[in-house]
């Protein structure tokens, strides 16, 4: 049997957001209401994320004074340079920015900007796809990307185009060693409307940042609206996974096949990955899977992709 990551690892579950915005950019509050809205919301730690771009003087929020024995911050940024296909700037984060990270260069591509960041030690994560409304080109195009953003709150109740999977699940099948992030992207113009509603549990001995940032870059989290996953491992052809209550525990890779268990206030499900490669249509199996689970309100918590080769 094997436990998997992050479930497997020491410490505890830390909650975190990596994507809000203050009045450093184009949010309504201040840096430091923004730290206490999420802090009183129950966060352990969040990254200022303003849009890096001459507007707004090239922000990296420096965010250090605003952390304590109870909650951290990871110094950040919304990176911005052109063009995506479509023909619009690209939106990367990057988490663990050098508060001194150098603006764009006027020749600088959302690749090369991208790359710049992991070479400075960031997390860089490409950001809500499907707004942006990026290709799979797009995404082959940040090949030195740890993750992408799945669900993005912002989007999802502005425009319902919060979603990422679309993208993910084709780099994944291309052998994309990538993990998955859910996220506000909040501005706190109206309200806390666009807050609070997708965030990361990081796995981790402390909460210090460092820490937390080295977690992120391992793969030691994984993503919720809501609902929590305790447990998860694979024996052989099956994967145990133990949840919070939930109505549906789904497993499925890079096929159309998934396992399913549906009832009422399920905490605890044994599923075949077998039958991801049954079907008179299937040609080959998955080299991955990933797990959501959905509770009564259809709020969902996933998995990062488990890669079965290298269990």
């Amino acid at each position: 049997m094997t436990d998997i990551s992050p479930f497997s690892q020491p410490g505890r579950f830390w909650r975190g957001n990596l994507h809000t915005h203050s009045t450093l950019s184009d949010g309504a509050l201040e840096p430091g209401q923004v730290a206490d809205a999420y802090q009183q919301a129950g966060y352990d730690f969040f990254v200022l994320s303003e849009h890096f771009v001459e507007l707004y003087d090239w922000p990296v929020a420096d965010t250090r004074n605003l952390r304590s024995n109870q909650f951290t911050t990871i110094l950040g940024a919304e990176l911005h340079a052109p063009e995506t296909t479509v023909g619009e700037l690209w939106h990367i984060l990057a988490a663990g920015l050098p508060v001194e990270f150098a603006p764009c260069g006027p020749e600088e591509s959302g690749a090369e900007l991208a790359q710049r960041a992991h070479d400075s030690g960031a997390f860089v994560a490409i950001a809500h796809p499907s707004w942006s409304q990026l290709t799979i080109e797009d995404g082959r195009a940040i090949k030195c990307a740890h993750a992408v953003e799945i669900y993005n709150h912002g989007c999802a109740i502005e425009n319902d185009r919060g979603d990422g999977w679309y993208l993910m699940d084709q780099l994944l099948n291309e052998e994309h060693r990538l993990t998955a992030i859910a996220t506000d992207d909040a501005h706190f113009r109206s309200g806390e409307r666009d807050a609070f509603g997708g965030w990361i549990h990081v796995k981790a001995e402390s909460l210090d940042s460092n820490e937390i940032l080295q977690a992120l870059k391992s793969g030691h989290f994984y993503s919720s609206q809501g609902p929590q996953i305790y447990e998860l491992s694979i024996n052989g052809n099956e994967l145990t996974i133990t949840t919070s209550p939930v109505d549906t525990i789904s497993v499925m890779g890079g096929t159309s096949r998934n396992a399913v268990r549906n009832g009422k206030s399920i905490t605890h499900a044994t599923l075949d990955l077998g039958k991801l490669t049954e079907g008179w249509l299937l040609r080959a199996p998955s080299r991955w899977v990933r797990v959501v689970i959905i509770d009564a309100a259809g709020r969902r918590a996933w998995t990062n992709p488990i890669w079965l080769n290298e269990l």
